[in-house]
């Protein structure tokens, strides 16, 4: 590849200030893939890794202005959705997407943190569904966040069966239900569902509690994409990197919370 042709990937998400989440993780996991990163930041947490202790949302003008100096300047592969905080900003970011076009969305419907700390306003959920579901390549919820978008509980393997179909029937044109928050002894497993097929990727269960496991692997699918991956084999990708990233996890804070090594395959 010439440096003319080297694509770059854009993540428009909330910035971490812990460096486990959000765009920080973003960033790595593009580093980490060998890509170009770009950032519009949406918001800004004061985080750590016991819990998010504050939340800023700078003004929406300048975040379409950071969105487009990027699509002005780069060639952009795909783009990964994150913290999208307010109906304000999820609204500023279609606006954006829609003037832009880019080949690949992917959309991880940022809700709760892992501290359990709010990170989307009510308001915001009926503006996700409408605005954003139809523009994405792909949607990335765990089962707390999907249970939040279908409105109903998803306590075990049928019920998270059924909501890949009612996910995927909301507008999407592809699914991926993360299902690290399902009880149970056996593997966890991700649930892939396109037009095409529908998919499962299991992988043992690991006695870490991480954080920024979503938002990693909302950035590998996107990293993928544009290394020229089909949609299912980049998403299939992205959670062997993720697992791999929360086995060699490091925890550099003063909880039990641990911080994916995003450079594991270089130094793991």
């Amino acid at each position: 590849m010439s440096l003319s042709d080297a694509l770059s990937v854009l993540t428009i998400a909330g910035s971490d200030s812990g460096g486990g989440a959000g765009i920080q993780a973003d960033l790595k996991t593009f580093a980490a893939h060998g890509l170009h990163g770009l950032s519009a930041i949406a918001a800004l947490t004061a985080q750590h890794t016991r819990g998010v202790t504050a939340v800023h949302v700078p003004p929406v003008d300048f975040l379409g202005a950071q969105i487009d100096a990027c699509f002005d300047d780069f060639r952009i592969g795909a783009v990964k959705l994150g913290m999208l905080a307010n109906k304000q900003v999820i609204d500023a970011v279609a606006d954006a997407l829609q003037r832009h076009r880019p080949a690949f969305i992917v959309l991880d419907p940022v809700m709760v943190a892992t501290s359990g700390a709010r990170l989307l306003e009510p308001d915001a959920l009926d503006a996700l569904r409408a605005r954003l579901l139809p523009l994405a390549t792909i949607l990335t919820p765990n089962i707390p966040e999907a249970e939040l978008l279908l409105g109903r509980r998803i306590d075990d393997d049928a019920a998270a069966e059924a909501a890949v179909e009612a996910l995927r029937a909301l507008g999407t044109q592809a699914l991926l239900l993360k299902g690290g928050h399902l009880q149970g002894a056996g593997a966890m497993v991700d649930r892939y569902r396109d037009a095409g097929q529908r998919l499962q990727f299991a992988h043992q269960r690991l006695d870490v509690e991480g954080h920024g496991t979503g938002c990693t692997l909302a950035s590998a699918i996107a990293a993928n994409l544009c290394l020229g991956k089909a949609l299912h084999a980049a998403c299939e990708a992205a959670t062997d990197y993720v697992h791999g990233a929360l086995r060699h996890a490091i925890r550099p804070g003063r909880s039990q919370v641990a911080v994916l090594n995003h450079f594991w395959q270089r130094t793991g």
